[in-house]
This record gives structure tokens, sequence and C-alpha cells, in this order.
């Protein structure tokens, strides 16, 4: 593939995104102690990130249209690594929340261009494939950033992992300075009519095939994260397992994940529809399966198959997406961005009201119900979902300038 360290680039950054978004689960109590606030307090911090995530990320998007593409990345994660190592230095709790919903303003805009970019930089007929290499750097941040984040949180401070994570973030942005090349962004026309439908988001909504992929995100990622949130006592409950073995169930639900991006990522441009039913249907078998208390073994098993299903998921939607909304990428992609986060903090909201009234091991039945649902409207839209992937050359809609 083409522009392989430009991709390279891109899934290094969506591994720093990820980790920085996720790494205050593992450091709550550390962060708890050293500002001396409560740990519900710190737990804040994941909500109102997804939150004004998915409140800028359309009017933002819109905005910065016109900008090129790789200065446009650029300067996200050069945001990324400012809100971090502002983070790291905090005095108090209200400064760290203002850097953590600084970098949120960013984390939207970077997410809504980064696939579109990589489909840009692909060759005619493997912009999922390309997707997929860059959300690589997503089940990474799981299996390698979050619990190594975590240790050196523990071992160091909580401090010295925003600064790495700080450093990361600047190693980022050198790297899509050398390595990404020149991507102008839409013509005039083109970019003038995505920013009409950023805009105004009721009419985003109203394109049939791009509401029909955000619904389906927003029931599957509601289900998932109210029930993820919650994996700590559902394996304690369901396998006596905590503290260390706990970590290693995470871990293996991390590289479940990474695996399953791979896979993906080599049928992806050819069978949506087969695909994104076999990933569904594994992950409504998965959740039904920690229903019951069956024991240390079907537990384990449960949630590998659910890791490397879920993780592998949003390959296929983005790739969806895109296809769907050739000539608006960015507005499409920025929709789906906000489906994504407002599914994020739907989900973890839904899951702490269910535990507070002591119905955590309804929350598998809730989230398989959800995901069943998302496969029944796979299977009806079919115009979206097709069976095969259409081929076309992408070559006059997206031009790319090398340096």
């Amino acid at each position: 593939m083409n522009h392989r360290g430009a991709i390279v680039a891109l899934g290094a950054a969506c591994f720093a995104y990820v980790t920085a978004e996720t790494i205050p689960v593992g450091l709550l109590p550390e962060i708890a102690s050293g500002l001396r606030v409560s740990e519900a307090d710190v737990g804040l911090l994941l909500t109102s990130y997804a939150l004004v995530a998915g409140l800028t990320t359309i009017p933002l998007t819109a905005l910065t249209m016109r900008v090129p593409r790789h200065v446009l990345l650029a300067v996200t994660l050069g945001i990324f690594a400012t809100a971090q190592l502002v983070a790291a230095f905090a005095p108090t709790f209200l400064i760290l929340a203002l850097s953590r919903l600084i970098c949120a303003v960013a984390h939207g805009v970077f997410w809504s261009t980064v696939a579109p970019v990589a489909a840009r930089l692909a060759p005619a007929g493997q912009a999922g494939k390309a997707t997929a290499m860059v959300f690589l750097g997503n089940s990474l941040a799981l299996v390698l950033g979050v619990p190594l984040g975590t240790a050196l949180g523990q071992w160091l401070g909580w401090r010295v992992a925003l600064l790495v994570l700080a450093g990361i973030g600047v190693a980022c942005v050198a790297a899509l300075l050398l390595v990404l090349p020149k991507l102008p962004p839409l013509p005039h026309d083109l970019a003038t009519r995505a920013g009409a439908q950023l805009r105004n988001s009721v009419r985003i909504a109203r394109s049939g095939s791009v509401a029909v992929v955000c619904l389906l995100t927003l029931a599957i990622v509601v289900g998932h994260f109210a029930a993820y949130t919650y994996v700590a006592p559902l394996v304690r409950r369901d396998a006596g397992l905590e503290g260390g073995g706990l970590s290693l169930v995470l871990l293996g639900y991390g590289a479940a994940g990474l695996l399953g991006n791979w896979l993906v990522g080599r049928w992806v441009d050819r069978r949506p529809r087969p695909l994104l039913t076999t990933l569904i249907s594994a992950i409504v078998v998965s959740l039904a399966l920690l229903v019951p208390v069956l024991g240390p073994v079907p537990t384990i098993a449960a949630i590998l198959v659910w890791g490397g299903a879920f993780t592998a998921l949003p390959v296929v939607l983005q790739t969806t997406i895109m296809r769907v909304a050739p000539k608006a990428r960015e507005s499409a992609s920025a929709v789906y961005v906000v489906a994504f986060q407002v599914g994020i903090g739907g989900g973890a909201f839904l899951g702490e009201r269910m535990v507070s009234n002591g119905l955590l091991a309804w929350l598998p039945v809730l989230a398989a119900l959800l995901a069943l649902s998302a496969g029944v409207v796979v299977l009806l839209a079919r115009q979206t979902f097709p069976s095969h992937a259409p081929h076309h050359d992408e070559a006059d809609d997206h031009v790319l300038v090398h340096a």
C-alpha cells in the first residue's frame, strides 16, 4: 500500500487519543487522591469529555472544511499534546477538567478527518483496508496504552503518565509533518456543500443511509458502554477474578480486538453485510453468555469474543459511512463521530443508573438486545449494507498533492 508511513503515523495518533481518553479509568484513585477530590468527580472526566466532543464535532468540522487536511491533523495533535501537558501540571481539579475539555474539542475534528484521510491515501478499492490499519492504533491503545499507562501512573504518579502522553503527541505531530503528503481541502463547491450540511445536522440526518449507519452505531455503542463500563464487577461476579486476574482478562480483550481489526481489514472492502452480521452475531452471543454465572472459562471466552467483535465493528461502520457519502466524507464522518460519542456518554450514564439500582446482571441483556436490533437493521437496509461492496476509482473525488 502506498503512503504506508503516513498510515502508521495516523495509527499512532489514534493510539494516543484513545489512550488519553480512557486512562483516567485506570488512574482514578491516584488522580482523586492527588487533587483531593472524590473518585466520582474524576469519573465525570469521561462523561464531560464525550459530551463536549459530541457537541463540537459538527460545527468545528464545518469551520475547518477548507483547511488542508495535513495541516488540520497536525493542529489537532498539537492541541492534544498541549492539553496533556497542561493536565500533567494541573494544580487543581478544575484546571485538569478544563484541559480535558480542550482536548475533547480537538477530538471530534480529528476523528471526523482521520478516516477520510486514510481513504485518500489508499489505492482505489482499498479504503477499508487503510482505515483498518489506522484503527489498529485503537486496539493497541487497549492492549498496551491503557495498561502500561496505568502501571506507569501507579508507579511514578499520574502526572508522569500524562507527560508521556504529551511526548507521544509531540512525536505524532512531527511524524505527520514529515510523512503525510499535502492534502488540500475539498474543491470549493464540495467544501461549501459539505459545510452547509454540517451546519444543519437535521439535513444530514435526512440522508437515509447516513442516518441508518448512525442510528445503528448509537444503538450498539449505548449497549456496549453500558455493559463495558462495569465489566470489572461482571467479571468478578461471573469468574471470581479481580486484581491481576482482571487485568489479564482486559488485556486479552484488547488483544482480541487487535486480531479482530486485522481480520476485518482483509474483508471490509469486499463483503460489508456478511462481515457486519457476523460481528454483531458474535457480540450478541458473547453478551448472552455473560447473563448467567457460568464460571471462569465461559466468562473469559465471552469477554475475548466480545472484545474482538466490538473493536473491529467501527472499522466496518466508518468504511460504510464513507462509501454511502463519497462526496461529503468529512460531513458524514462528523455525524458518525457525534453518534459514537453520544453512545459512549449515554451508555455509561445508563449503566451507572442500572448498577445503582441493583441491575448489574441486566447490563449484558440490555447490550445484547440493542446489538440484536442493530443486526435486524443491517439485514433490512440492504442498500446501505450490500452483500458485495461496489468498487470505484476515487481519484476523481480526492486529489493528492505531493510535497
